[in-house]
């Protein structure tokens, strides 16, 4: 009988301590989703298929990921995506499931293969939705011609690895690195990478704290 007590209380020792195992992992899974709450930001970077810039989207998405931000990759299939250097990505969510207000920030990564967005519908969409829900728009590249062929850079500054696109369609082409017009934010190519990523993190802490400026200002209201 003794021998059957200790028994018994080493079984409970043990799934006492499975228990407190899968509660500190649950907790840290916690806390790691909690570093990517809405209060840091959520960037979704949309690539092509094929032949995307490698250093435009990782470059970024490593500086986006070390500034506490929530990265979704998204793309017209979810099998891998492979980069003009032969990088390689399997994409999160596909471009025809994103939805505009589960971001702070769009971003457009460049490379040939960016051209498949050119005339393409539900880019366009996405692009339009950002600007009249008042995101943070971003490309990089010849990304920029598919803002400006969606029809959202009329009269506005912008740049981008040539200029006739933009010219056309009515853009104020800048010749820089990187050009924010409002929360608009455009890059010329691969080299603008680490720039590029920072103006855009810049952008998303101005709106994390406007957003806590507001929350303040209603529970101020709310007393």
């Amino acid at each position: 009988m003794v021998n059957e007590t200790k028994s018994q209380v080493t079984h409970k020792k043990t799934i006492f301590i499975v228990m407190l195992i899968l509660f500190s992992i649950s907790l840290s899974a916690f806390a790691d989703d909690v570093k990517h709450t809405d209060k840091n930001g959520r960037v979704v970077m949309i690539v092509a298929k094929d032949r995307f810039r490698d250093e435009e989207l990782f470059v970024p998405k490593k500086m986006f990921e070390n500034a506490k931000l929530k990265v979704t990759i998204a793309s017209t299939a979810t099998s891998a995506a492979t980069g003009m250097l032969r990088g390689t990505i399997n994409p999160d969510v596909l471009l025809k499931d994103v939805r505009v207000q589960d971001y702070d920030a769009i971003v457009f990564v460049g490379g040939v293969g960016a051209k498949m967005y050119f005339d393409d519908k539900i880019a366009h969409k996405i692009v339009q939705d950002a600007v009249r829900q008042n995101k943070v728009l971003c490309a990089i590249c010849i990304a920029p011609n598919i803002l400006a062929k969606a029809g959202v850079l009329k009269d506005k500054n912008a740049t981008c690895w040539g200029s006739a696109i933009l010219t056309k369609e009515g853009a104020k082409y800048q010749l820089k690195e990187v050009v924010t017009d409002g929360k608009i934010i455009t890059a010329n190519g691969p080299n603008a990478s680490s720039k590029f990523a920072e103006t855009i993190i810049e952008a998303l802490s101005d709106v994390s704290s406007n957003k806590a400026n507001a929350a303040g200002a209603k529970n101020r209201a709310a007393d």
